[in-house]
């Protein structure tokens, strides 16, 4: 059996120690799950659900910056940010369905689940690609609608943080730190984090 580990790359120069803590986990979950389960490339349409959170904040930004047409959901508090990230098509998930806007797309990130995930397949374009990171998709459903629909299955490895790291250093993206928390404040950000609601990640401090 493998021994799991967590993958190592030097902290980007520009970044802060908070601003750096947000990589394992949001950008590194990204990254894989645009490239390497969904292989997404320059002029592919790519549809990113809950675009403001810890994950989709990265999605949006690599996904521009290798080239795709961006389409995004969030909240109406998080449309302008998420327009700031890069996204081409914001859509306010709790005024219009994204099934309006958004179809025949080469890629959907579903962070979200649930029925949000099974609409998702349905914009899908045949032989395109959807991305779960909470659940396996129904592989009768994909079948039926000609898709290839996985739950992400890459774990980052320190070569996939280490291109995060040279990608900020360029300036082509960069970190949100939503709030930062004492170790004896565990249980506030645990509560902050469940409510799925603001931008970018929950930063826990282990000591000063």
């Amino acid at each position: 059996m493998q021994a799991a580990f967590s993958p190592l790359a030097l902290k980007p120069a520009a970044l802060s120690f908070d601003q750096a803590a947000t990589l394992s986990g949001g950008a590194s979950t990204a990254w894989t799950a645009l490239f390497e389960d969904g292989g997404l490339q320059a002029g592919q349409r790519v549809l990113i659900h809950a675009a403001a959170g810890g994950v989709g904040a990265f999605a949006v930004q690599f996904a521009r910056w290798k080239g795709a047409h961006v389409i995004a959901t969030a909240s109406a508090a998080n449309l302008d940010f998420v327009r700031s990230l890069g996204a081409e098509i914001v859509i306010d998930h709790h005024a219009t369905p994204f099934e309006e806007v958004a179809r025949d797309l080469d890629l959907v990130l579903d962070t979200v689940g649930g029925a949000t995930l099974q609409r998702s397949m349905q914009v899908v374009k045949r032989g395109g690609t959807l991305v779960s990171l909470l659940e396996p998709p129904p592989a009768a459903l994909a079948q039926e609608l000609g898709i290839r629909a996985i739950k992400n299955a890459v774990f980052p490895t320190s070569a996939h943080l280490q291109s995060i790291v040279e990608l900020l250093d360029a300036g082509h993206a960069q970190p949100t730190v939503r709030q930062t928390f004492a170790l004896e404040q565990t249980r506030q950000a645990h509560q902050l984090c469940e409510t799925g609601h603001g931008r970018g990640r929950i930063v826990l401090h282990i000591a000063d």
